[in-house]
């Protein structure tokens, strides 16, 4: 190779790599199955997302977390049998989770109107989110892909994830729970591909004594 042939290499790498820098190939940012999901590992600084409160008004996951050592606990939707009893769970240990010193904030992809709907059915205390976009469970890892086969046989019998987020990605989260401190440091996860499977709210319960933090 002579010295004209290795320039011209040279200068063709160094365009290559000043491209890749200034326009990084977009990383798909959900899996393609809930059993793929990388989700937010222990230690780990929760993500500065934002979300909708049931009033529709945007907040930061970060700020509302700063506030109090907080369980956050992303689920499918109102529409989901097995989330409705984990959220009805949840709500047996609310009481003692308040007094250890947490707050409880429930995190689905239902858009804020559908969170209103769930808070009244099952006579919740605590606070639930709006994550219609997918953008919070994307970054915390858990956001998958419904595939189209599933999409249909949901609609078939009256779910419409579509009309419950507003939007059609078809992405849903893998069920998950996190105990975050004041400082938006992940203590303890819990997360599991399978969403008929879901934590118990007493081991919860002594997760939460254990790492509780002033």
């Amino acid at each position: 190779m002579n010295l004209y042939s290795k320039k011209a290499l040279t200068s063709v790498f160094t365009v290559l790599i000043t491209f890749l820098l200034i326009f990084p190939l977009n990383a798909q940012d959900y899996a393609n199955s809930a059993n793929e999901v990388s989700p937010l590992l222990i230690s780990s600084e929760i993500p500065d997302v934002a979300v909708k409160n049931i009033k529709g008004e945007t907040i930061s996951l970060r700020d509302k977390v700063s506030e109090q050592p907080s369980i956050l606990v992303f689920y499918r939707g109102g529409w989901c049998p097995y989330c409705s009893r984990h959220l009805a769970d949840l709500k047996k240990i609310e009481e003692d989770l308040y007094e250890i010193g947490y707050q409880v904030l429930a995190i689905s992809p239902d858009r804020p109107e559908k969170l209103k709907a769930t808070l009244n059915e099952n006579e919740l205390g605590y606070t639930l989110l709006s994550d219609s976009p997918m953008n919070a469970t994307k970054a915390f890892g858990l956001a998958f892909k419904v595939d189209t086969e599933t999409v249909e046989r949901y609609k078939s019998i009256g779910i419409d994830l579509e009309g419950d987020s507003g939007y059609d990605h078809h992405l849903l989260p893998a069920p998950a729970v996190y105990i975050v401190n004041t400082e938006g440091k992940v203590r303890f996860n819990y997360v599991n591909p399978n969403y008929k499977e879901r934590i118990d709210g007493d081991v919860l319960l002594t997760a939460a004594k254990a790492y509780y933090e002033e």
